[in-house]
This record gives structure tokens, C-alpha cells and sequence, in this order.
């Protein structure tokens, strides 16, 4: 489970492995699992780890507790619970429980739920965070986008944008607000000027 979460943190590596390109590699290298306990029931292939961390290249996956079913990865899906911490190459989901989808051996999809569940990305143009947080976030590793949903919140560094349904590009680094996702509510933008506006 943290395995795949590293590899579809290579979504958020956040370079997220929306190319076949950096998908290749993040599978070439080790997964490294390491964890305090863990149990397998041999009759229905179902491990549970407790203080569990799971490494891939830049990417890792931790949390007090993670199962699964198996150790292949080729097609397993994984509930990680308890202060569920995924990092990447400039990035960070933190959530309360996280629902991780492997496929080939590759992270593919990752469902965060917290009160909130946020993420964070340093912004190349600007070097600035950019910061969300939702009641649930679902990230789409191979396209490379964060959905927040219920209570979503997001930020630049400087505006804010509020909305019932909110999405976030990790490789475009771009915020899409769709008017069919919002229900009743409104979008709401918070522009904060420059503290020393120039001449």
C-alpha cells in the first residue's frame, strides 16, 4: 500500500509520474517497507502493518497503521489509517486515512479523507506553497489531479479560493473551479495585494 502510494506520489513527486517516461523509472527502483509490527492471515493473503513506512525513490508513505492484500502491488488496493503522511519531491498529502490503488506495481490513485485532509506543492515559478485542504481529496496519479471536494480550500501563497469542488493540476500547476461540481455554493477568491505596492 505505502508502495504504491510512493509510486503515485511520483504523482506528486510532485513530479508525478504522468509520463510513461518517469512511470518507468519510479518502477525500476526499490520499494523499501519498513514497520514496527505486522500480521498475515495466510488464508486470505490480508497484511497488516502497524507504524508502517513505505519508500520509493523521492516518494514515501507512513502512517500508524496500513492493509493490504499481498505484496505484489501488480493490482492491490490498501487503506492506510492514523496520521497518514505522503511525501514527495516538493510535495506533501497528510491526511487521516488514505485509500491507495496499485496497478503494475505502480501507485495509480490515492483517496485521502481527513478533518481536513490537506497537500502542499512549492510552486517553481514562484517558489511559494501552494496549500489545500478538503474533507476528501482524491488524487489522480496518472493524469496528475488533485481533486478537493467538501470544504475546499486552496492557496498560492497569497489568494485564496473557497468552493464546494475544487481541482489542482501538480504538473501544470493550475486551479480549476467547474461550475456543474459547485451544487448551490459559490466560488470564493480572496485576492491579497502586495504589502508595498510600487509607484
Amino acid at each position: 500500500m505505502a508502495a504504491s502510494t510512493l509510486k503515485a506520489l511520483a504523482l506528486l513527486a510532485l513530479a508525478l509520474p504522468a509520463s510513461a517516461a518517469l512511470a518507468a523509472k519510479v518502477e525500476q527502483q526499490t520499494i523499501l517497507l519498513d514497520a514496527q509490527s505486522f500480521e498475515m492471515d495466510l488464508k486470505t493473503n490480508n497484511l497488516v502493518y502497524r507504524k508502517v513506512r513505505i519508500a520509493q525513490g523521492n516518494t514515501s508513505v507512513a502512517a500508524d497503521q496500513a492493509q493490504g492484500t499481498g505484496l505484489d502491488f501488480e493490482n492491490s488496493h490498501w487503506v492506510f489509517r492514523g496520521n497518514v503522511k505522503i511525501t514527495m519531491d516538493q510535495g506533501l498529502l497528510t491526511s487521516d486515512e488514505a485509500e491507495i490503488t496499485f496497478a503494475k506495481k505502480l501507485l495509480s490513485k490515492a483517496i485521502v479523507n481527513g478533518k481536513p485532509a490537506a497537500f502542499e506543492q512549492r510552486i517553481a515559478k514562484t517558489g511559494k506553497l501552494a496549500r489545500g485542504r478538503a474533507d476528501s481529496i482524491d488524487y489522480d496519479v496518472t493524469k496528475g489531479v488533485v481533486h478537493l471536494s467538501k470544504n475546499a480550500w486552496l492557496s498560492d501563497g497569497g489568494n485564496e479560493i473557497r468552493g464546494e469542488s475544487l481541482k489542482y493540476n501538480v504538473l501544470a500547476q493550475n486551479i480549476i473551479a467547474d461550475a456543474s461540481e459547485q451544487g448551490s455554493q459559490r466560488v470564493h477568491i480572496i485576492i491579497t495585494p502586495p504589502a508595498n505596492p510600487k509607484p
